[in-house]
């Protein structure tokens, strides 16, 4: 029983930190949803998704720059250039969706918090 227990503890534990941040890696010529899109189709979990705003946190691991595109129902936003090492804040509205275009090999650390 103490391992069944152990095991779920775990598990549990595991998913909490992986909602909390994810690493994504982009292939050269690549373009991902990361949110917005919904269960299954994002690249990341935004647990804020159905709030009014929320920030998505974006840090570029690689040695490469990508660009964050931000959509709503196929209309472009906004593109932003991410350069290495760098970090940034990007506020998303309810409905928008987020991805990284990249033509170079990326990668990139993505969490989120709530917006205001």
């Amino acid at each position: 029983m103490k391992k069944y227990l152990f095991v779920f503890f775990a598990f549990l534990s595991v998913q909490a930190y992986a909602q909390d941040k994810t690493i994504l890696e982009l292939s050269p010529s690549q373009s991902m949803c990361i949110t917005g899109k919904g269960q299954g189709q994002d690249g990341a979990i935004n647990p804020y998704i159905n709030e009014k705003s929320s920030i998505g946190i974006v840090k570029n691991l690689g040695k490469n720059e990508f660009s964050i595109r931000i959509q709503k129902k196929g209309k472009i936003i906004d593109e932003i250039t991410i350069q290495p090492k760098e970090k940034k804040e990007v506020e998303l509205l309810q409905g928008y969706e987020m991805y990284f275009d990249s033509e170079k090999k990326a990668k990139a650390k993505v969490t989120f918090k709530k917006g205001s």
